[in-house]
């Protein structure tokens, strides 16, 4: 039994190992890959059955099995039919152990693979521009306007920031980041990240991607505060962060108060992609004419 059951935020990808096919996704909050197991041994042995193979081995080998099930997650990765399933999968580090448990000619050149792999992502963390540009160029195909991608990609510099923070005063990745961004989400907006998305009509898709510039705005600005006053107070621990982070969101809050209050309406849209795309478009009309 998988111990070690949570969900990714994912982007789901095929990478290519020999003209083999990897099912993979990316942990944006761990910040790596995770590669479906049962993939990587079809790779590694060329069975017909890598599913009834993988059970084989990890009855044989019982030290890999009992790390299997405490280490690696079940995760959401598409089948060959398209639809969703639970795949064990692990990250770079996982499958280095399985590989020690698979005599396999191919365990040194899949090493190769799995560095060359994990490269394009650490070359983005070096280089932010690289992950950048990809953004945007992603964005302008999707419809979006110039002016909401300007503060869509300034809206990930704001998080990253605020994220670093979080890393220097000792919150942990995953569950507490969660709960933060909660917390200043429920401040600012009045409603949960789940929440706020129901209330968009959204599912899987990115909270942030269906904010219209207003929102992007209020939720830069309660960010960038937190950031600030982490920078002057130096907290410790998850708790001490909690209390900056609300704080942060208050500015946000009055900020969003002043402006409901402004133009008689709310500064929260139900608008997602789908209908705020419409309007993307109309801005750009508008700003030609001008």
């Amino acid at each position: 039994m998988v111990t070690n059951c949570y969900p990714l935020k994912m982007q789901n990808k095929i990478q290519i190992f020999e003209n083999q096919p990897v099912r993979a996704i990316w942990d944006e909050d761990r910040e790596e890959w995770y590669f479906s197991i049962v993939d990587v041994v079809g790779v590694l042995t060329d069975s017909v059955n890598p599913t009834d193979y993988l059970k084989k081995l990890r009855k044989r080998d019982v030290l890999l099995g009992d790390y299997l099930g405490t280490n690696c997650p079940q995760v959401d990765m598409k089948t060959e039919t398209g639809k969703n399933r639970k795949t064990l999968a692990g990250n770079t580090k996982d499958l280095l152990r399985i590989i020690q448990s698979i005599p396999s000619p191919k365990a040194e050149p899949f090493k190769i693979w799995l560095a060359s792999v994990g490269s394009e992502r650490i070359s983005e963390t070096i280089d932010p521009e690289l992950s950048i540009d990809r953004a945007i160029q992603n964005y302008r195909r999707l419809g979006y306007s110039e002016n909401w991608i300007n503060q869509r990609i300034k809206s990930i510099e704001v998080r990253k920031s605020l994220t670093d923070e979080w890393d220097k005063s000792g919150v942990q990745r995953g569950d507490e980041y969660a709960e933060l961004t909660d917390l200043m989400s429920k401040t600012w907006s009045g409603m949960t990240t789940r929440e706020y998305k129901k209330f968009k009509d959204l599912k899987k898709e990115n909270l942030r991607d269906n904010m219209t510039n207003t929102e992007l705005v209020l939720n830069m600005l309660a960010e960038v505060a937190a950031t600030d006053i982490s920078i002057e107070r130096q907290p410790v621990g998850f708790a001490e962060s909690a209390t900056v982070a609300e704080e942060g969101a208050k500015a946000a809050k009055v900020a969003r108060e002043q402006i409901e209050k402004s133009t008689g309406k709310s500064a929260i849209s139900p608008m997602n992609a789908k209908s705020g795309m419409t309007i993307g478009k109309q801005e750009n009309k508008k700003l030609k004419k001008q």
